[in-house]
C-alpha cells in the first residue's frame, strides 16, 4: 500500500514502505490579481482524458491522513503539525494555528503565492466520526485499495480531498499564482462545525479577505451551491421521584420526554406531508430529528430525569428559532401544568447544541462558474446535510461544495472513495492552479 507520513507521531504506521520525499519547489513571484479574473467561465482547461487511478503521490497521502485516527474526541494535533511541517519545507511560511481551550485540537490556515487581498480558500475538515460498534471488514485507519476503490475511515468524508490538495500543491507552487490561494483544515466539523469558527474568526480579525471558498465535502465532484441550515438542542426533563405502586405521586420524566418526542415527530411529518417544499434537495423538507434520549434507573421507580437531544435540518428561508419555539411553547403551556400540579419544581430545561447556517450560493456567482468550468458539469445540487461552507459565506465569503466521493459512504462501517472519483478531484485541482497562475 502507500506509503505513511514519516513524522506522523501518534499515528498508526500503514506500511512498512519508504516515506515520498518533498520535492523542493522554486516560488516565483506573480502579480496580484482579484479572484474575479480567476473565475472564467470556460470548459475545463486540460483536454486529456481523466486517468481512471490518481498519481500514486496523492494515494500515498491518502494512506497517510487514514493512518492517523483524528476522531473528533481525539487531539488532531500530530496531523496539522505533519500538515504544516510539510508546507514549511515546500516554502509556505504564512501559516497561522488557532487552537481550542486545551490546546489538544488546531486549525490550520496557510496562504500561499503573492501577498494582497482576496484569494480563493480551498477548506475541509480533518475529523473523522467514531468506528466503535460499526462492523469493519478490515482495519478502519489501514487504507486498503480493492476492486477500484480505497477502504478507510475518512476516504470519503472527507480526508481524500485534503490529501489531493497537499498531493498537488507542488506542481501549483511550481507554476506560480497570480493571486492567492488560501489552505483551510479544521477540527470538530463532526460535531457541530466547532473548529472553523475560531478560524474564520481569526482570519477576519487579521484583516484576511478571499473573495471565495470551496469545500471539498463529498459531492462525486459535482458542485453544490445550497444546503440546509441545522440547529439541534438538548432538553433535559425534571420530574419527580416515587416507588412506581404510587406512581401518579410522582413525575414521570421519561413519560413527559415521550411526549415532546411524539410532538417531534408530528412536525416532521407535517413537513412531509404539507412541506414548504423546495424540490432541488435530495430531501425537499424541512426535517425533524431524535437522535439520543436518556432517562430512567429501573422500572419500580418513577424516573425523575429525562434527558433527549433533537434537532432541525432546515430548508433556506426557514426560521429555525421559531420551530423551536413551537416546541417549548407545546412542553411548557401543555404539559408543564399538569407536572408542576404533582411537583413544582418539575419541568424543562433547553440548550443549544449546535447552530449550522444554511448555504445559499446565487446562480450567477462567480465562484459557482469557477467550479462548474473546473468539474465539466453544468449543472449543481442542493444537498440536506451541513457542511463548514455556511459559516464561510455567512462572513461574506461565497462559497460552493465541491469533491470526491458520495455522502451515501460517509459515517459508515467500510467507508471508501473511488478511485475514478479521486482522479477527478487531482484534475480539478490541477486545472485551477493552472487557472490561477494564467
Amino acid at each position: 500500500m502507500a506509503a505513511p507520513y514519516a513524522g506522523l507521531g501518534a499515528c498508526r504506521v500503514a506500511s512498512a514502505a519508504p516515506s515520498l520525499p518533498v520535492a523542493t519547489v522554486s516560488r516565483r513571484k506573480a502579480p496580484t490579481d482579484r479572484m474575479a479574473r480567476a473565475m472564467p467561465h470556460e470548459s475545463p482547461m486540460s483536454p486529456d482524458p481523466i486517468p481512471s487511478r490518481p498519481s500514486p503521490e496523492t494515494v500515498a497521502m491518502i494512506d497517510r491522513l487514514v493512518a492517523c485516527p483524528t476522531t473528533s474526541r481525539d487531539s488532531n494535533l500530530d496531523l496539522i503539525h505533519d500538515i504544516r511541517d510539510r508546507l514549511r519545507a515546500l516554502g509556505v511560511d504564512r501559516i497561522r494555528l488557532t487552537h481550542d481551550d486545551d490546546r489538544r485540537k488546531a486549525n490550520l490556515f496557510a496562504t500561499v503565492g503573492p501577498g494582497g487581498s482576496g484569494g480563493l480558500v480551498l477548506s475541509g475538515h480533518t475529523d473523522v466520526v467514531p468506528v466503535e460498534g460499526q462492523p469493519w471488514t478490515h482495519d478502519p485507519f489501514r487504507l486498503l485499495e480493492r476492486d477500484g476503490r480505497l477502504y478507510g475511515r475518512g476516504t470519503s468524508d472527507m480526508k481524500s480531498f485534503v490529501a489531493v490538495v497537499l498531493a498537488r500543491l507542488p506542481g501549483i507552487l511550481d507554476r506560480g499564482l497570480r493571486s492567492p490561494l488560501h489552505l483551510a483544515f479544521s477540527y470538530d466539523e463532526e460535531i457541530g462545525c466547532i473548529g472553523v469558527r475560531r478560524l474564520i474568526a481569526d482570519i477576519v480579525a487579521a484583516g484576511v479577505r478571499p473573495t471565495a471558498c470551496i469545500v471539498g465535502e463529498p459531492t462525486l465532484m459535482r458542485p453544490v451551491v445550497a444546503h440546509k441550515g441545522k440547529h439541534s438542542w438538548r432538553c433535559r426533563v425534571q420530574g419527580h421521584a416515587m416507588h412506581s405502586a404510587y406512581a401518579p405521586q410522582g413525575v414521570n420524566a421519561v413519560e413527559a420526554a415521550c411526549e415532546v418526542v411524539a410532538f417531534l415527530k408530528a412536525m416532521q411529518r407535517r413537513f412531509r406531508d404539507q412541506g414548504p417544499y423546495a424540490q432541488d434537495f435530495d430531501v425537499p423538507h424541512t426535517t425533524v430529528h431524535t437522535g439520543v434520549i436518556r432517562g430512567g434507573t429501573q422500572l419500580n421507580i418513577v424516573p425523575h430525569e429525562c434527558v433527549f437531544d433533537f434537532e432541525f435540518r432546515y430548508l433556506p428561508g426557514a426560521d429555525p428559532d421559531a420551530l423551536f419555539e413551537e416546541v417549548r411553547r407545546y412542553a411548557e403551556e401543555v404539559l408543564l401544568p399538569e407536572m408542576r400540579r404533582v411537583h413544582p419544581a418539575a419541568g424543562f430545561a433547553w440548550e443549544t447544541l449546535s447552530s449550522i447556517p444554511g448555504l445559499d450560493a446565487p446562480d450567477g456567482d462567480p465562484v459557482v462558474g469557477l467550479a462548474r468550468s473546473l468539474s465539466g458539469l453544468s449543472d449543481t445540487g442542493r444537498v440536506s446535510y451541513g457542511t463548514e461552507a455556511g459559516l464561510f459565506q455567512e462572513v461574506g465569503i461565497p462559497s460552493v461544495i465541491c469533491g470526491p466521493g458520495s455522502i451515501e459512504q460517509a459515517h459508515k462501517p467500510d467507508e471508501w472513495v473511488s478511485l475514478e472519483q479521486v482522479a477527478r478531484c487531482e484534475r480539478f485541482i490541477d486545472d485551477l492552479g493552472v487557472r490561477l497562475a494564467a
